[in-house]
């Protein structure tokens, strides 16, 4: 039997409601380079189509106006990182409209620069904080960038939604990173999603102030998203306002938000042993 919060009811509810819900997704899009090693921007965008979302967050982006224009949605792009050829840069796809836009530079001196982008959308007459990040890959550099994620969180008024979505890099599930986001949101759905073909860690990751507000999640899983980049997107929806998150997630359990069990594998590999074979980004 499915949990409410898998990806099979997802779908069920994303049916059943309307634009008064938020549908956003976070996608580390590899510089669009895919299975192959071949870069083909239109894949990416056909992906992002297959999820179904209005708000979609980008890791690695790669010419960003060419997937806007084939997604039909807008885009903000955050400050454009390279590090040896490769994008390091975030942006947002969004078909809400912007109030504001921030940047954050959160690099850490020596290692790949590593930025956030911090947008405020409006979503049926509310608005919504939205911060796209891409964590460093060093232990040091993930605390020190999550703390900038919680002083900034720390500021918002406590009535406005919040949405912090991206590429966390965290291999392990009891990480202070993880742990204190956690404490401050709730805890964050967990769902594989690197590597895509055959993903063993949930690196991206979905976190939502008010924790209720928090619907549906799940990893977009699809032949062509096994194919498109290294990792597959994750998405949610949630609710924009107070009164329908409430209604919405005390009735027939969503509240209770977790990710489809898997059927058992081989033991999960350790960070070290990861790190000998494709290197996440």
């Amino acid at each position: 039997m499915k949990r409410p919060g898998s990806l099979a009811n997802w779908r069920a509810l994303d049916a059943q409601l309307g634009p008064d819900c938020l549908r956003v997704a976070s996608y580390n899009v590899h510089g669009c380079v895919g299975c192959g090693n071949v870069r083909d921007v239109e894949r990416i965008a056909s992906v992002i189509r297959e999820t179904g979302c209005d708000t979609v967050g980008l890791q690695e982006v790669f010419a960003s106006e060419k997937i806007a224009e084939l997604t039909g949605m807008q885009c903000i792009s955050g400050t454009p990182h390279k590090w040896h050829d490769r994008h390091l840069g975030n942006a947002l796809l969004t078909t809400r409209k912007v109030l504001a836009v921030r940047h954050h530079d959160w690099s850490w001196a020596g290692q790949e620069p590593r930025a956030a982008l911090d947008v405020d959308l409006e979503a049926s007459g509310e608005t919504v904080r939205v911060i796209v990040t891409h964590l460093g890959l060093r232990p040091y550099e993930r605390r020190f960038q999550v703390r900038k994620i919680l002083e900034l969180i720390r500021q918002t008024r406590k009535e406005e939604r919040i949405v912090v979505l991206g590429d966390i890099n965290e291999w392990l599930p009891l990480g202070r990173p993880l742990r204190w986001m956690h404490e401050l949101l709730g805890r964050s759905p967990a769902e594989r999603s690197f590597p895509a073909r055959w993903p063993l860690f949930a690196l991206d990751r979905v976190w939502v102030r008010p924790r209720h507000a928090l619907l549906a999640f799940g990893a977009h899983r699809s032949p062509l998203a096994a194919l498109a980049s290294d990792h597959l997107p994750v998405k949610a929806i949630l609710a924009v306002h107070e009164a329908r998150a409430t209604a919405l997630s005390s009735s027939a359990q969503t509240a209770s938000v977790t990710s489809l069990p898997r059927r058992p594998t081989s033991p999960q590999p350790s960070s070290a042993a990861a790190g000998a074979g494709t290197r996440p980004d």
